[in-house]
């Protein structure tokens, strides 16, 4: 087998995970990314967009393109397309990256979701408000991530507050969810149309921000199980998508609704990185190579995934769990950044739980 050469639009901590899994395939990489300094800068070769001609030197040096956000610009992924295959395509990238037409998307092909209304003006907030009923969450239809871009709306005199941090861009207003929880359903396509479903996980979220995720999900009937199972197997089909495609759904006692799609490698998937035969990491990279897709079942009866946030922390107590794996991603301290990882596993869910409280402390200080 030949090495492939894949590129990557950013250098983070997703480009930085992708590398580490596809180098033992003989996958070389090529960052196209301004940080001269970043999670991937000892892993491939980088090359600033700022630079002359560099995106004729990217795309001549490399034989397939990917990228970490889904707000990636899709007048270059198209330009990009024209000479060399970019995964996931432009249909996955433009559907995820504008709200509404997502939402729209899912409910046509019989996804359920929240309701919503389009909004670009204060009075059609107000209206927004009486159609749906209160309270409502309002977000940006572009941009925005961890909780970024968004306001609640509990009263109508949130209005003012939410209008004045949001106004002058496109709005999608959404009705309130009653749900117990939030999952996350990953799944990996191959050129061929192959399909690999990775275990769903079930997340906990704090200011907007995702602190942990443990597979298997506690209690989840059979019939919600198979239905994650479908939406997103109908996603990556219907899409014609290539990589690793990622659903986030509430869990509600009638069913599974959908809250978004990422058409990228996932953090409620980073547990795989140990915690399964074949991390998404190295699926999307077998994906949009051309290699046949791995085993994405979980090696352990149990694990978690805990995000470390902020702040570096005592290294030693995570290196001294002998359940622990500590990942870094080589960034400076600051307040809600996201640093690294510990992935921890267990025989049990007990034996996690052990695991965790064992780690209360780091969680706490940087979890």
């Amino acid at each position: 087998m030949t090495s492939k050469r894949v590129g990557v639009i950013g250098a983070g901590q997703l480009g930085r995970m992708m590398a580490l899994a596809g180098i033992p395939l003989d996958v070389d990489f090529v960052f196209y990314d301004e940080a001269q300094q970043s999670p991937c800068s000892n892993l491939g070769t980088s090359i600033q967009p700022s630079s002359g001609n560099a995106l004729e030197q990217f795309i001549a040096s490399v034989d397939v393109v990917t990228y970490e956000s889904e707000n990636t610009d899709l007048e270059l992924i198209r330009q990009i397309n024209l000479q060399k295959p970019v995964y996931p395509g432009e249909l996955s990238l433009g559907k995820s990256q504008h709200r509404l037409t997502e939402k729209t998307e899912f409910n046509d092909l019989g996804i359920d979701t929240a309701k919503f209304l389009r909004v670009t003006s204060k009075d059609e907030l107000v209206h927004a408000c009486n159609k749906l009923g209160l309270p409502i969450v309002v977000k940006t239809t572009t941009m925005g991530y961890d909780g970024k871009g968004q306001a609640v709306i509990k009263t109508k005199d949130d209005v003012d507050v939410a209008w004045a941090a949001l106004a002058g861009n496109e709005l999608i207003a959404e009705s309130f969810v009653n749900f117990s929880r939030e999952l996350s359903v990953i799944a990996a396509r191959d050129v061929k149309g192959n399909i690999q479903v990775y275990p769903i996980a079930e997340n906990d979220h704090h200011d907007g921000i995702l602190r942990v995720s443990r597979v298997p999900v506690k209690n989840l009937c059979p019939e919600k199980e198979q239905q994650a199972k479908e939406f997103i197997t109908l996603l990556l089909n219907h899409l014609d998508h290539v990589g690793v495609l990622t659903l986030e759904l509430f869990d509600c006692e009638d069913g599974l609704v959908a809250n978004e799609m990422a058409p990228r490698v996932h953090n409620s998937g980073h547990w795989s990185i140990e915690g399964s035969y074949c991390s998404q990491f190295e699926n999307h990279v077998r994906a949009i190579c051309g290699m046949p897709l791995g085993n994405p079942q979980a090696k352990q009866a149990a694990s978690a995934m805990i995000n470390i946030i902020g702040k570096n922390g005592d290294r030693d107590c995570v290196l001294s769990n002998a359940n622990a794996h500590l990942h870094m991603y080589g960034k400076s301290e600051r307040a809600n950044r996201k640093l690294g990882h510990i992935n921890v596993f267990g025989n049990s869910e007990l034996e996690v739980d052990a695991s965790l409280e064992q780690l209360a402390d780091f969680i706490s200080e940087c979890g």
